[in-house]
């Protein structure tokens, strides 16, 4: 068999390969999306160095964010090193490191509260972006919120071959349970769908794109995991400790810790202003 032209054999031994490294399956997922785009542009070609650079190429002009590009390039890379073909990976688009966020993109607390405010008529979906904004959660960790661990305070969460604690504030906590009990919840799951499985992340994207207008909230603001970066602002503005913060947020990287607590350029303009150097 040719290593230079990619077969569906081929993509079904990498998938097995991320899956014995135990990639999660939203990882396996996106990186045999990405792999099967570089298929379809190769067209049963032979892979060689020139022609993944060219395909870099297309992707910038295709309009792709540079974020994007880089990220499927970084599949298509470990896809090649699978192979055999090391020396046809591509190097990332190098960008200068950005210090702040946009402001249209941050979701702020008065926003999150409209947000709330919203949902009052929708008590699990309320109760859904309170539990990830006030525990820094990732929303696919949601469905390990049990009735028994929410009543010991404490959830244990794996994400990315990791565990940690998620510590539950007691004012949530006791609406939780007060909710399960309403819902006849008497063990396990919290957050369930009429038909007893947990939630699934494009169920509460699609629901909370829905209280946008009545929020008066910008759509591009309002999904979950922008509710886990207001936990990390809020959390760092008060305590200042990124290293804690990093340890919460489940995180291997303080670097990734930092991209979180970005402000917007109106906050670096205002405290650059407060340095009084302008007379």
């Amino acid at each position: 068999m040719n290593k230079r032209i990619i077969s569906p054999i081929q993509i079904n031994e990498f998938r097995e390969f991320l899956r014995r490294e135990e990639k999660s399956t939203a990882t396996v997922e996106k990186y045999l999306r990405d792999v099967r785009a570089f298929c379809i542009y190769v067209g049963g070609q032979e892979i060689t160095k020139e022609l993944v650079i060219d395909y870099k190429k297309y992707l910038q002009e295709q309009g792709y964010a540079i974020r994007s590009v880089n990220s499927m390039l970084a599949s298509l890379n470990r896809f090649l090193l699978f192979r055999g073909l090391e020396e046809c990976r591509v190097k990332n688009i190098r960008v200068q490191k950005q210090t702040y966020c946009a402001q249209e993109k941050e979701l702020t607390k008065a926003e999150y509260l409209r947000l709330l405010k919203a949902a009052e008529k929708k008590e699990q979906l309320k109760l859904v972006i309170e539990t990830i904004c006030a525990t820094g959660i990732r929303v696919s960790e949601l469905k390990f919120f049990t009735v028994e661990s929410v009543r010991l305070g404490e959830v244990s969460v794996q994400c990315k071959n990791k565990n940690r604690v998620v510590f539950v504030p007691d004012k949530l906590k006791w609406l939780l349970l007060a909710f399960a009990k309403k819902c006849g919840i008497k063990r396990g799951h919290i957050f369930i769908t009429r038909g007893k499985r947990p939630l699934d992340r494009s169920y509460i994207w699609s629901q909370m794109k829905k209280l946008c207008a009545a929020a008066g909230v910008n759509p591009k603001k309002v999904f979950p995991h922008n509710l886990r970066k207001l936990f990390a602002r809020t959390f760092y503005g008060k305590e200042k400790d990124i290293a804690k913060l990093s340890d919460l947020l489940g995180h291997s990287s303080i670097e990734t810790t930092r991209i979180y607590i970005m402000t917007t350029g109106t906050e670096h303009r205002r405290q650059v202003g407060l340095l009084g150097l302008v007379v």
